[in-house]
């Protein structure tokens, strides 16, 4: 692990989520086998920017790839493989062959809700703290990424440069969130379940509400216990 410490403010937020926050179950742990094929793990890697907010790191996937991914913004992160140990390994892995990230750099603090697709996948969000951000010097897999930026993770609480467009599967309207980001001339997207898992997050380490009726499918996750309790902490603190 890098040598440089975590700031007296993220370390508190750290200690603060990992005293509070319940994790789901691991399945590994459980007696029934895992479909790799069908199971995932994307690495939600936060640090500090030079203005103390919270940062996290994102990517722009690659055009040429044959998925319906291929070009879009998502978090590092991939399928898991027969020689992943659990989730947390395979959304480390990922991010060591996508981006370079050396696992000895994050600091893991949780593994959050799992997320479904329709496409009958399961995508498992590792939250991990970057500490020393300077220490990662990005390498690219061109075959999967194109480009690697981060954006402050507030922007996923707020109403600015964010739409949202009502849409319905199996008789369930839910909305679809897309957050404008632009540095320098060039322009992202961040929309659908990628955009979702960060509104979660930032919930969760920002300890407060959405400024907009998020409104997800039920599909992707819903509400679960772990939620409850985090929602019931922030209501609290108030």
């Amino acid at each position: 692990m890098s040598s440089k410490r975590a700031s007296s403010r993220l370390q508190a937020l750290i200690n603060h989520i990992q005293c509070s926050y319940s994790a789901p179950t691991n399945p590994d742990t459980l007696d029934k086998p895992i479909v790799l094929k069908k199971r995932a793990a994307v690495l939600i890697c936060v640090f500090e920017g030079g203005d103390g907010s919270l940062r996290v790191i994102l990517t722009k996937r690659s055009s040429s790839l044959s998925t319906h991914s291929a070009g879009e913004v998502a978090l590092p992160g991939g399928k898991r493989e027969e020689g992943d140990a659990d989730d947390v390994q395979t959304a480390l892995r990922e991010a060591k062959e996508e981006i370079g990230l050396d696992p000895s750099l994050v600091s893991v603090i949780t593994v959050l809700q799992p997320w479904h697709t329709r496409y009958g996948v399961t995508i498992v969000p590792v939250l991990g703290v970057l500490s020393d951000k300077d220490a990662f010097s990005p390498i690219l897999n061109s075959a999967e990424v194109e480009e690697i930026f981060d954006v402050p993770l507030e922007m996923f609480l707020k109403n600015d440069n964010r739409r949202a467009e009502e849409r319905e599967w199996m008789e369930e309207k839910y909305l679809l969130h897309y957050f404008d980001y632009e540095v320098g001339n060039k322009k992202y997207v961040i929309w659908a379940i990628t955009a979702s898992i960060l509104i979660g997050t930032a919930t969760l380490l920002l300890q407060r509400f959405p400024d907009f009726l998020e409104q997800r499918p039920t599909i992707w996750g819903g509400m679960t216990e772990g939620d409850k309790l985090m929602l019931q902490n922030i209501s609290n603190s108030k």
